[in-house]
């Protein structure tokens, strides 16, 4: 055995022992029950960060330990590989979206391989291959058959420079295009939406379900559905034969309504507005055009709003209203129109203040006597219950009570009707962009919208396109690819050119899994139903809502199709913290300074000397905070990267890179090395035939099997990996300073070591586990189990107290009762010392502690 511990030499060579066994290919005996791992599968960027690091890691213990625990573990990985940076790889440097990232999948691959994960690369997908993606686009088809997926317009982000599409984050914080640096417009499109909606109430109920998914997570996904129950109400137009329809949560405020807002871009707008305001109405429409729907809706901006000149009726109080439009309003939102309550709603009272529009008290304090209308004194909207006044025949009730009774008046005279709503809106899925799952549709003149056929799957993207940034997609401008003949009536048609939502790809890629290679179907449901749900997933905070929501949905969408037979796709989740890395900055310039340039015992600005802020934060390369895994890589090696990042937080929180802890995980593997090398050298003898086990053997057991216990706990239920760590490094020590290093219970505790740290440290623990005299692997063995009978204490410690005043100790039998303790505590050197020739007045027993002797 090497005297010393050499990761780069081990690591290697296990690496590819294990791929050459197959030692981590997913088992098909299904006696066995079934462990599903999974962590969320990365964008191809390139390269591994820490974040990757951390993420995967965790799932690999996780994996490990199952497989030593009796469980048949699937654990693969794969890539979400469609999406925008590959297209701007394209403008920028000339290479094709697709060889780009293949390049970073083999790179990548890589990467994780030399962390010794135990994956089943042969389940391996990427999303961006027409293999997987024909199944992407068969799932669409699904939903088109279900009435799940429609075209409706919707507005995008229009750059009116390049005259082409931009997602969210192609818009920078002043609204202006990234690349031309254009103000981005609002323009109206025709696209795809899936109708996620219907299942809006399924996805909420169904929360209660997720018991192994942190509240938090939970919350945010019910926060993000958001349902409300209220009241959709009609206001008659007047002079149309047209109703403007409201959603409110306060149809107890309804006699309050002093005006309605629509949308600038409702379809009414138009209608409502007079001659003589149709001017500035347009002018408003435009500059309203140029702003996001962040900037719309900001709360801390002005509302902005203009009249129609056309006037609504409040169909209770008889009372013609204005009709005005407002920024704040969206007409993707609701009904695209909301009434006006300014004594009611704060931003209602502020715009009704800013623009002079009446304001009318319904609802008072509870004991308040303000009983009239129009109070030009009120200061601020009163939002809270109270007593209806100023509403007819509601007066005087209770503002919660009166909300029932308002809407069965409003049914009853056709005025409105009780509705729940939620502030989740339908699924706009299209993109107008060429590195994604083209939408399998074809537009016929004569047809309509026709499916593109089965046997037709993938509509395949063409490989020969150029990318400028400019003008409508590459896929638009390919007329080879555009037109086609009607599949049903083969009439000269159009295919469609938008393509999918890279979030689509990721909603249905851990059912792929399980049946990655098949060619004939999405996948075998009883494969895909044998290992799902998922039993453990592991991913970042920053996916809580739209992964983990549309990826809920699909499951539903496909157990509803007959393929799946269960609700959740993700038993248990855990959401693993950040890793951050030491930032520096100057607080007088704003800016980061890489941290190469910077001397850590005094931080200062290496070009103007100025002091700089030092603190934790999320590593990224704009705050040049990051640490390169493969720096990390070749000076340790993967297994002290592993137990790195598992020993230095729990992970669900924050951890903080440090080079010093680092390093301390080094040398901790590096001791473990030198006790087997030890023992290696001088191995035990083999136990003496009924033998008894010394206090040093007895001694040694215990701390074994506690290890034992306290890593198997800690690695149960919340997985405190940290602790568990903290567990084999104690059982390091207790090793090191045992004096029984010829004994079969020495040996027993080398062998248990190993055992223990094979799942997060897997080289060093394969090369111990051979050295020590194996042949196969340490991770084929079964996890060791607790010996009860080591845990027993045979001997206690008992105090020895004179006058209440501890004297010393003794080691007696645990089971030696009151009398034998006392007789013990006498008889000891300790209490002769002080009670000989001293009269005994009182003896008092505390059992199991000590033995307090009152002398006169």
């Amino acid at each position: 055995m090497e005297s010393r511990y050499n990761p780069a030499a081990i690591e290697e060579k296990w690496q590819q022992t294990w791929a050459e066994q197959s030692l981590d290919q997913t088992p098909t005996d299904s006696t066995k029950p079934k462990f599903y791992a999974l962590s969320m599968f990365p964008y191809p960027s390139g390269s591994l960060h820490m974040g990757h690091v951390r993420n995967y890691t965790i799932t690999d213990v996780i994996a490990r330990l199952k497989r030593m625990q009796g469980y048949r573990v699937l654990h693969p990985m794969g890539w979400d590989a469609f999406g925008l940076p590959a297209e701007n790889a394209a403008i920028d440097r000339g290479i094709a979206p697709g060889k780009w990232t293949y390049q970073n999948i083999a790179q990548m691959r890589h990467q994780l391989q030399q962390l010794g994960l135990s994956i089943d690369w042969n389940r391996e997908v990427a999303t961006c291959s027409p293999d997987y993606y024909k199944w992407t686009q068969w799932i669409f088809l699904q939903f088109l058959k279900a009435g799940l997926a429609y075209q409706k317009e919707a507005a995008v982000n229009w750059d009116p420079i390049d005259q082409t599409v931009l997602a969210n984050e192609q818009v920078d914080s002043e609204g202006k295009s990234w690349r031309s640096g254009a103000k981005v417009e609002r323009k109206m499109l025709r696209q795809w939406f899936l109708k996620i909606t219907d299942y809006a109430e399924q996805l909420l109920n169904d929360l209660d379900k997720l018991s192994g998914w942190p509240d938090r997570v939970k919350l945010m996904q019910a926060n993000w559905i958001g349902k409300s129950t209220g009241a959709y109400l009609e206001f008659p137009i007047v002079g149309l034969d047209e109703k403007i329809g409201v959603f409110t949560t306060r149809p107890d405020t309804v006699y309050g309504v002093t005006y309605v807002v629509l949308a600038p871009e409702h379809p009414l707008t138009a209608k409502v507005t007079t001659p003589d305001q149709k001017e500035a109405v347009e002018v408003f429409i435009q500059e309203v055009a140029q702003e996001s729907e962040l900037e719309r809706t900001a709360e801390d901006k002005p509302k902005r709003g203009i009249p129609t000149g056309g006037k609504a009726m409040n169909p209770f109080t008889g009372e013609e209203i204005p009709i005005w439009i407002a920024d704040y309003v969206l007409y993707e939102y609701g009904t695209g129109a909301v009434m006006g309550v300014p004594a009611h709603d704060t931003r209602d009272f502020r715009f009704a203040k800013e623009q002079n529009l009446p304001v009318q008290v319904v609802i008072v304090p509870p004991g308040d006597d303000v009983e009239t209308g129009n109070i030009a004194s009120l200061q601020e909207a009163y939002t809270e219950p109270g007593i209806v006044v100023n509403s007819d025949q509601f007066n005087g009730m209770d503002s919660i009570k009166a909300k029932t009774g308002i809407v069965e008046y409003a049914e009853k005279e056709g005025w409105g009707k009780a509705r729940v709503q939620y502030r989740l809106r339908d699924w706009l899925i299209s993109r107008q962009r060429y590195w994604g799952a083209p939408i399998p549709a074809i537009h016929c003149p004569s047809c309509g919208t026709v499916p593109v056929p089965d046997e037709d799957l993938p509509v395949r993207l063409p490989e020969e396109v150029e990318f400028t940034g400019r003008g409508a997609s590459p896929l638009a401008q390919m007329e080879a690819f555009v037109n086609v003949p009607c599949p049903a009536c083969g009439t000269p048609a159009k295919r469609e050119t938008d393509t999918m939502d890279t979030f689509i790809d990721s909603s249905w890629y851990f059912l792929r899994y399980p049946d990655a290679k098949n060619e004939q179907q999405v996948f075998d449901p009883a494969k895909t139903n044998d290992w799902m749900p998922v039993d453990q997933y592991v991913g970042g905070i920053e996916h809580a809502i739209l992964h983990l929501l549309y990826s809920r949905f699909f499951t539903k969408v496909l157990r509803d199709c007959g393929l799946l037979n269960f609700d959740e796709p993700f038993q248990r989740l855990l959401t693993q913290g950040m890793v951050q890395g030491t930032t520096y900055k100057n607080p007088a310039t704003d800016k980061y300074i890489p941290a190469a340039q910077v001397d850590p015992a005094d931080p200062k600005d290496p070009e103007t000397g100025e002091p700089l802020q030092v603190f934790y934060e999320k590593m990224s390369k704009s705050k040049y905070n990051g640490i390169d895994p493969e720096e990390v890589l070749a000076k340790y090696g993967a297994d002290t990267a592993r137990m790195f990042i598992l020993f230095k937080a729990p992970p669900e929180k924050d951890l903080e890179w440090d080079d010093a802890d680092v390093e301390g995980q080094f040398r901790f593997l590096n001791r473990v090395w030198r006790l087997v090398a030890e023992f290696v050298a001088h191995p035990s003898s083999p136990p003496e035939k009924g033998g008894e086990m010394n206090k040093g053997e007895k001694d040694l057991r215990r701390a074994i099997h506690g290890a034992i216990q306290a890593v198997t706990e800690d690695l149960e239920g919340e997985y405190q990996f940290n602790t568990a760590i903290s567990e084999l490094m104690k059982l390091s020590n207790a090793l090191a300073d045992a004096k029984c290093k010829d004994s079969p219970v020495y040996a027993e505790g080398i062998e248990t070591l190993i055992h223990l740290m094979a799942p997060f440290a897997p080289h060093i623990a394969e090369e111990l586990w051979h050295t020590i005299g194996h042949s196969d692997s340490v991770h084929t063995q079964t996890w060791p189990t607790v010996d009860p009978a080591a845990l027993v204490v045979d001997e206690i410690t008992l105090v020895i107290q004179v006058m209440g005043k501890t004297r010393g100790a003794i080691q007696v039998p645990a089971d030696a009762n009151r009398e034998a303790l006392e007789q013990y505590a006498r008889e000891s050197e300790v209490a002769q010392r002080f009670i000989e020739g001293k009269e005994i007045k009182k003896v008092i027993v505390v059992p199991g502690k000590l033995v307090n002797f009152v002398v006169g």
